[in-house]
């Protein structure tokens, strides 16, 4: 690949000229790209492009490009559930989908952990969440179901090149913060509108201090700002991890010189001190009403989660235990845990974690989307819930007349020993 007398660009322009196969494209152009991954779960997938393939006559262009999680209706608890579930599993077996994931975890968490994502690729899911491949310098967003059937059937989509917002943070996270409090912040002063259509690039010395994991968070809720792609560098955190995971890291996807933003390309910076940070809490009924802990210290809570892709992942499970540890929840507080995947699971279980976790009072539920996406039936009526969740919704987690309330695994943890919502970082002290 050869890269010389071009002007300076971002990692968004760079990585779908790529995909175009294009030397160069500039923000506002719109051009076609050829995907490198579509991923989709048993809710947005199987059950609806089945019978538009049909509909079509059609077949898939690539089978080994499509990994199919369940992750949303699982274990199955219902007919309903039993049906989504089954059509996904049938269709599997019958088109014989090399990379299916039944039951291990979340298809955020489950696709880089199997592999599927490396720096450089251009990739779409079918949820809203799929940015989180952006941690790992990978373009991916969020499409709808007729998207999703054209790139099925041709393997390409076309995408308008968005204008990049650099999110540059100094310095370094204090203890009991964490990426989630980063994005609450964000979400807060930008709005969940405040990237839309846009490619949010996290960057600076806080950004490059994470691990992987907490990058995911980041790169996850961008998708709460509206952004299309949420973006990091790649960097030689990312190149041990996705070794550890197996990857083969190809030349150029390897070459983290190139797989920056150039310095005077063009974007919109904005800069933040992660330093003097404050957890972060987002009252009902919308990841924008964020507020730092202080000023909701002292509102009931009832339950207490600690899951989904932004908020159970191996780091969260620690964050989480590092506050429960020796300790019991409070009276009338029911703390539930949810893994975010049967890898981060059994790491947790080996670490010691999950012991902790379970002599606090908390009941583990099985490693799938669960109460975050409203399945499950166990976030009771009128509760006050605090999540480790994405999104506060009303009804977002089953019950219309819950009040939920979003923070870090550390805050939840927090809250769920003193019965209120409290600052970690007392506790930590």
């Amino acid at each position: 690949m050869t890269h010389t007398s071009l002007p300076a660009r971002t990692l968004a322009q760079k990585l779908i000229a790529q995909a175009a196969g294009m030397a160069h494209v500039e923000p506002g152009e719109i051009v076609n790209c050829k995907v490198d991954l579509a991923m989709f779960h048993d809710s947005s997938g199987p059950r609806r492009l089945k019978p538009m393939l049909e509909s079509l006559g059609a077949s898939i262009w690539d089978k080994s490009k499509v990994v199919l999680v369940m992750d949303h209706y699982v274990p199955e608890q219902d007919d309903d559930s039993r049906r989504i579930v089954r059509i996904a599993r049938d269709w599997a077996r019958e088109q014989q989908l090399p990379h299916v994931y039944d039951s291990i975890g979340i298809c955020h968490v489950v696709l880089p952990q199997k592999g599927h994502i490396r720096p450089g690729m251009f990739c779409v899911g079918g949820d809203s969440h799929s940015p989180t491949g952006g941690a790992f310098g990978a373009y991916m967003f969020g499409i709808g179901s007729t998207e999703m059937l054209g790139v099925m059937v041709t393997g390409e989509l076309w995408v308008r090149v968005p204008q990049t917002l650099r999110m540059a943070w100094k310095n370094r996270l204090a203890p009991g913060v964490m990426a989630k409090d980063m994005m609450l912040h964000m979400i807060g002063q930008f709005g969940m509108n405040g990237g839309q259509y846009q490619a949010v690039e996290f960057c600076g010395t806080a950004v490059q201090a994470l691990s992987m994991q907490e990058r995911m968070t980041l790169s996850n809720m961008s998708a709460e700002m509206g952004a299309q792609a949420g973006l990091i560098a790649p960097d030689a955190i990312t190149h041990d991890w996705l070794q550890a995971a197996g990857v083969a890291m190809p030349a150029d996807a390897a070459d983290a010189s190139y797989w920056q933003t150039d310095a005077q390309a063009p974007c919109t910076t904005y800069d933040f001190d992660a330093a003097t940070l404050a957890p972060q809490v987002a009252a009902p009924h919308s990841p924008s009403n964020t507020h730092p802990v202080q000023a909701l210290a002292n509102t009931r809570v009832d339950v207490a989660y600690i899951g989904a892709c932004t908020g159970a992942k191996l780091d969260d499970l620690r964050a989480a235990a590092l506050v429960l540890k020796g300790q019991r929840v409070a009276h009338g507080v029911r703390l539930m845990v949810a893994p975010a995947s049967l890898q981060d699971m059994q790491a947790a279980q080996t670490e010691g974690i999950m012991d902790v976790l379970r002599q606090a009072g908390a009941d583990v539920l099985p490693t799938s989307c669960g109460a975050c996406s409203g399945y499950g039936g166990s976030i009771p009526d009128g509760a006050n819930v605090i999540a480790t969740t994405a999104r506060n919704f009303k009804g977002r987690m089953g019950s219309s007349t819950a009040q939920v309330y979003l923070a870090s695994p550390y805050t939840v943890a927090a809250s769920a020993l003193r019965g209120s919502i409290s600052d970690p970082r007392e506790l930590l002290a």
